[in-house]
């Protein structure tokens, strides 16, 4: 089992294995930028390798990107592939190389992800998993019915519940986790069990207003990775947060793996980052929550402070795209209206954009 740390490993792991294909690389995707990957993935056509790519149906803000990435991979030779719309979202990533090599990640194929943010993924040689991750990529390819066989690869919405509440059960002494949401329930129960019977549990990442368990926030870097380290021996590393919408709604995948080794180089990570990290009240039911509308009404003049006059803006702008020939009513309600709803849409989808760097994914709109 070989670890990926990002920051600190970057894109290049993932380029190399590409590059290693001498036969397949089926790859799932939900978020993707990463250039070097693309041009390794085409490079892998040209030698003849055989290449798949499921791609998420939809993102959050991102959808159009998707489709452009479909039609360059296809225009590359590329098999792809759409997953189906039954779930709230496909939100898995994982790479599968010659059918003998899976990199299972908890981070998209994105410069924010691999680069700015704290995230894991494995490399196993495992042929079960292996075997089991190719079987939930056709199923998903070819949108059937996936039925687990194998309880170390976690999917949402089939068997993640079951065996992540088993993986929490089994501590005894110690259960580090990096998550940015920990508010399911019943998860939260069983964490407030464990913590009765002795075990000492930190979370480093948004803790439910149900639970009073030590939480900390990076502060050096974003968190991007669902983690645990369970007594220094077993790991569990995916997609999936303990909160309800990615246990029961959406395509989520993770594997549970044993490797001490592993397990202690984690454990010295998560300890960096938690004595690096600033401190959470035990429980967000304390934490002081900004209005969003406060927070829009501060944006909107902050930004109305550094704009240009607006008016001669506009006036040249509709001048130039109307042709300085053209008679116009700048007044025209109409016109005002047209430009009003543009302007309003652009910078909507700035905001989104920004805030879907700043925030963890939500259930709804990861």
């Amino acid at each position: 089992m070989k670890l990926l740390v990002q920051p600190e490993d970057g894109v290049m792991p993932l380029v190399k294995g590409i590059d290693r294909a001498k036969e397949s690389v089926e790859i799932l995707i939900f978020r993707f930028d990463q250039g070097e990957i693309e041009r390794a993935l085409l490079k892998a056509v040209t030698r003849g390798v055989r290449v798949r790519a499921l791609i998420a149906y939809t993102n959050r803000g991102g959808e159009s990107g998707l489709r452009d990435l479909e039609l360059r991979l296809l225009a590359a030779g590329i098999t792809v592939a759409r997953t189906d719309n039954d779930l709230l979202r496909y939100h898995g990533k994982m790479i599968i190389i010659d059918r003998r090599e899976l990199y299972l990640l908890a981070f998209n194929f994105t410069y924010l992800d691999i680069y700015r943010s704290r995230s894991f993924g494995v490399i196993t040689t495992d042929r079960k998993l292996v075997s089991e991750a190719v079987k939930l990529f056709e199923a998903d390819s070819q949108r059937q019915n996936y039925s687990p066989g194998n309880t170390s690869l976690i999917v949402s919405p089939l068997n993640a519940r079951k065996e992540l509440s088993t993986f929490i059960q089994a501590a005894k002494s110690e259960l580090l986790i990096y998550d940015p949401s920990v508010s399911d329930r019943e998860m939260l129960r069983l964490l407030d069990q464990r913590v009765k019977a002795g075990v000492t549990i930190r979370v480093i990442g948004r803790v439910g207003k149900q639970a009073s368990l030590p939480a900390r926030k990076l502060t050096e870097v974003r968190l991007h990775t669902r983690l645990m380290i369970r007594d220094n021996s077993t790991v569990f590393i995916g997609s999936q947060s303990l909160r309800a919408t990615e246990l029961d709604t959406r395509r989520e995948i993770g594997i549970v793996f044993e490797d001490v080794k592993t397990a202690k180089r984690l454990a010295k990570i998560f300890n960096q980052d938690w004595q690096q990290g600033a401190l959470r009240v035990t429980s967000t039911r304390s934490e002081e929550v900004v209005p969003a509308g406060k927070i829009a009404k501060k944006v909107a003049k902050a930004m109305s402070e550094i704009l240009p006059p607006v008016a001669p803006v506009v006036e040249d702008l509709v001048k130039k795209v109307a042709g300085n020939g053209v008679d116009i009513e700048l007044n025209s309600a109409d016109l005002q209206n047209t430009v009003k709803d543009a302007v309003k849409s652009a910078v909507k989808n700035a905001v989104r954009e920004v805030f879907e760097h700043a925030q963890p994914e939500e259930s709804a709109k990861a």
